[in-house]
């Protein structure tokens, strides 16, 4: 037995009456994560916080390509 056939079972009304209650249901446990069930654990969750450094360069730069020459004036 699933979990998703025993909440099958359980929703009232014909098959289209039941989709639509799933799809509410599945709507609402989205919008209450979101609302509230994400914010309260992001604290927590060590991907906010950025570990990863910027080393200081080792090698000269690159230099900038050269400018292209300039089209000579009309005659």
């Amino acid at each position: 037995m699933s979990v998703y056939g025993a909440l099958w079972r359980r929703l009232p009304g014909p098959t289209a009456v039941r989709v639509l209650l799933a799809l509410a249901l599945a709507l609402a446990v989205v919008a209450v994560c979101f609302r509230w069930v994400f914010p309260a654990v992001a604290p927590s969750v060590p991907w906010n916080s950025g570990t990863v450094e910027v080393a200081a360069p080792t090698a000269a730069p690159v230099p900038a390509a050269p400018a292209p020459p300039a089209d000579p004036p009309p005659s």
